[in-house]
């Protein structure tokens, strides 16, 4: 069984109407790490050796948050500034990330048409996380399609919500179980719950 952490980062959780229910299952699963930044570090003031420990300790690492003006919330980019050292995530002596899977997390306000060259937001959502994708490969990680949620604020009312977060429970205990099939998800542009690759034989009712 791989060991899953789940970094979630949620500056306005009561407005939440998905992350927080997302939030709620990957607390609930055995063998998986939840962590929730902002309430453990109100102030930012964020333990280095810590998050440092925890990652050797885990195979699987997810960043979990809402877009926030095309990026993550303030508290990840001040966990990777301060956490991602150079000699331990990157550089000729940092190796101590290599070969963990890394997973962005992520719902999104706008329809998935807004992202998207032609659309209002002008890029691909893989695209605006690139940053996160090039923060993986530097840090030797295997980067992993974003398990992506659009027009979240609308999912409950129309019937989407309830297949992802079915979806997103799927896609964590496949990560435990080490049934999920990470060559191909690093293949693909996004995850949702109806592309979840998950190897052949392997049963999750």
């Amino acid at each position: 069984m791989a060991k899953v952490l789940v970094l979630f980062a949620h500056p306005g959780q009561r407005h939440s109407r998905v992350n927080i229910l997302m939030a709620k299952i990957a607390r609930g699963i055995e063998g998986v790490t939840f962590v929730d930044l902002y309430s453990e570090y109100p102030k930012l003031d964020i333990d280095i050796d810590v998050e440092q420990d925890r990652l050797l300790k885990h195979d699987v690492i997810i960043f979990q948050f809402p877009i926030y003006w095309y990026s993550t919330p303030s508290i990840l980019k001040e966990w990777q500034d301060l956490v991602l050292e150079y000699g331990f995530a990157y550089g000729h002596t940092g190796d101590k990330l290599a070969g963990k899977a890394f997973l962005p997390v992520v719902t999104a306000g706008g329809p998935g048409q807004a992202y998207t060259e032609e659309g209002s937001n002008h890029f691909r959502l893989r695209s605006l996380l690139s940053p996160l994708e090039q923060t993986a490969n530097l840090c030797r990680m295997r980067f992993v399609a974003p398990y992506a949620l659009f027009a979240a604020h609308d999912a409950r009312g129309d019937g989407r919500a309830d297949p992802h977060l079915a979806g997103y429970r799927l896609l964590l205990e496949t990560l435990r179980d080490d049934t999920f099939d990470i060559d191909a998800a690093v293949r693909l542009e996004l995850l949702s719950a109806d592309t979840l690759p998950i190897r052949e034989g392997t049963s999750h009712e």
